[in-house]
């Protein structure tokens, strides 16, 4: 494997990893906050970078935030760990430059597409169609190189 290729993959690897961890900080900050506590340092957070927590989107979310039952908490800690662990196997995979890596990187980057091109088309967002464009991207080289491989 030549340099460059072996960069990108440990950059996508890494992009991964970073993903994985967010996700299992976010999880096992969950363990320690009730939902209202969440939605009161989210309005924080807001406030503090002049966004208006009371607008119509962010409002809404954080209401729906502080109401979540203990069982619904659980529930998304639970889908944000399996998640955590699924990035983390990926990011393990490229960084080390395993075929297996590869193959995973590759399938799962690949499963989250059809979902993303509906929101993107339902929603229209420089985020969301940024994030689609990034996630084609990775699969698209993934594709190919092991094409190559092969």
């Amino acid at each position: 494997m030549r340099g460059g290729q072996a960069t990108t993959l440990v950059t996508i690897g890494l992009f991964k990893l970073s993903k994985s961890i967010l996700l299992a900080a976010l999880a096992f900050g969950l363990l320690h906050w009730a939902p209202h506590d969440i939605a009161a340092a989210l309005t924080r957070l807001a406030t503090a970078v002049h966004v208006d927590p009371d607008g119509r989107h962010l409002g809404s979310a954080l209401h729906t935030i502080a109401a979540l039952d203990a069982r619904r908490v659980t529930t998304i800690r639970t889908g944000l760990l399996v998640y955590a662990a699924v990035f983390l196997t990926e990011g393990i995979g490229l960084v080390l430059r395993r075929q297996w890596g590869k193959w995973w990187g590759l399938l799962v980057t690949a499963s989250f597409i059809p979902l993303e091109v509906y929101e993107s088309a339902r929603h229209p967002r420089a985020l969301r169609i940024g994030v689609l464009l990034i996630n084609l991207a990775i699969v698209w080289y993934l594709a190919r190189s092991l094409r190559r491989a092969s």
